[in-house]
């Protein structure tokens, strides 16, 4: 269904309103896992973009910029299996159609990501082989078009009162004094890489380019020192609090992170009244995607989500019927997942405490919020009404 709504939302608010006690279940004979939702970033990909005295440009890359590459398509394959492996005893070992649900944005890496963990996580065995020389399967990725995509593809846009709260955050002491600080570092950028309108805002682009081509083995120009690289990477990392942070966080979350994370309780909610959905809905997406609903949950570590690090939510019952979700993020694919908890409440969350927790930061109606003076409309049509940070978005501008 466009959206990715799967009319879950519909049935959720339903069994709510028939006046389901989510603190009241038939008591289980142990503690038991019931649902699973993952947030993943792509694989290592080649740049989005270059700048205009870059040596290296797009047909440096063999596929171009923006592009899954075979180490990105490696890093999701291992996080399948790691997966696979969390979840041995929970998931089926075979892959199960009504058990997985898997929602992409519309960018070929995020795509393939997805594609490349499900080889992982659901290797074919049995009568799933339908041919002996190939240990893999197709599995259905869900998505809708980019211009569409009110779900995953953050900043979400267009929404004036955001492009108003981003206003009023460049007049914040932070910001200026970042300005103040690093007007000689733009200059210079600015002249080295030939790009004519650089700012604390777009200077991430430089840094994402020369890290791409570091990655895979391309000499850096001399300009380029570690120091200076260092220095970019707080920039990149300041861009991500300047978009989701900084400033009236709140309402800020309530505007991006809070709308997929107003989904993701309800899907909580809706698996702690019914055993009738998937054991496990993934959601393959972006950096921003990641840092959004972080800040909106007060757990965001200050740093870029590296390659293929995955958010998870865990739904378990208690022993005495009761519900609880635990929160981990894997962004080291050589270590277990690290626990997370939500500001006000313990690790394992009891699923009441939770909703009551997020709930200040997830918006009760998104296009009023946003002081829209009618629907959503598609992005095509009003490319006009594009911010400044929707523009450097779209296209594969971030993540």
């Amino acid at each position: 269904m466009a959206g990715g709504q799967f009319g879950w939302i519909q049935a959720a608010l339903l069994q709510l309103i028939l006046g389901v006690n989510l603190m009241v279940m038939t008591p289980t004979q142990a503690r038991s896992l019931r649902f699973v939702t993952l947030l993943y970033r792509h694989g290592d990909r080649s740049p989005v973009k270059t700048y205009p005295k870059d040596p290296y440009q797009e047909d440096e890359w063999p596929q171009g910029f923006g592009q899954l590459t075979k180490e990105g398509m490696l890093q999701h394959w291992e996080l399948g299996q790691a997966l696979r492996q969390r979840y041995h005893g929970f998931l089926n070992t075979s892959y199960h159609r009504q058990e997985v649900y898997v929602r992409s944005t519309d960018f070929d890496r995020t795509l393939m990501s997805a594609e490349a963990n499900l080889a992982g996580l659901f290797p074919p065995s049995g009568m799933q082989r339908f041919n002996p020389n190939i240990s893999w399967q197709p599995i259905p990725v869900h998505t809708v078009p980019i211009t569409e995509d009110r779900l995953l593809k953050f900043p979400l846009g267009p929404c004036p009162r955001y492009e108003q709260l981003q206003n009023e955050t460049r007049q914040t002491p932070e910001y200026q004094n970042e300005s103040i600080q690093n007007a000689q570092f733009l200059d210079m950028v600015a002249n080295e890489t030939g790009l004519t309108d650089l700012t604390l805002e777009t200077v991430w682009n430089v840094y994402d380019t020369l890290f791409c081509e570091k990655t895979h083995g391309l000499v850096l120009p001399p300009w380029a020192s570690s120091q200076t690289m260092q220095r970019l990477s707080r920039l990149k990392d300041f861009s991500f609090r300047f978009l989701f942070g900084i400033y009236e966080q709140a309402e800020k979350a309530r505007l991006q992170g809070g709308v997929l994370l107003a989904q993701i309780r309800t899907n909580l909610t809706l698996m702690a009244t019914s055993s009738q959905l998937p054991k496990l809905l993934v959601y393959s997406a972006h950096d921003t995607t990641l840092v959004a609903l972080q800040m909106a949950l007060y757990v965001y570590n200050g740093e870029q989500a590296p390659y293929a690090s995955c958010h998870i939510f865990e739904l378990y019952q208690e022993d005495n019927g009761n519900f609880s979700v635990e929160m981990y993020f894997r962004n080291e694919s050589n270590k277990a997942p690290w626990p997370l908890s939500l500001p006000g409440c313990s690790h394992r969350c009891p699923l009441q405490d939770f909703l009551r927790l997020t709930e200040p930061v997830v918006p009760k109606d998104w296009q009023q919020e946003c002081q829209l003076a009618s629907g959503p409309a598609d992005t095509d049509s009003k490319a006009a009404e594009k911010s400044s940070v929707q523009v450097e978005a779209e296209n594969g501008g971030w993540g």
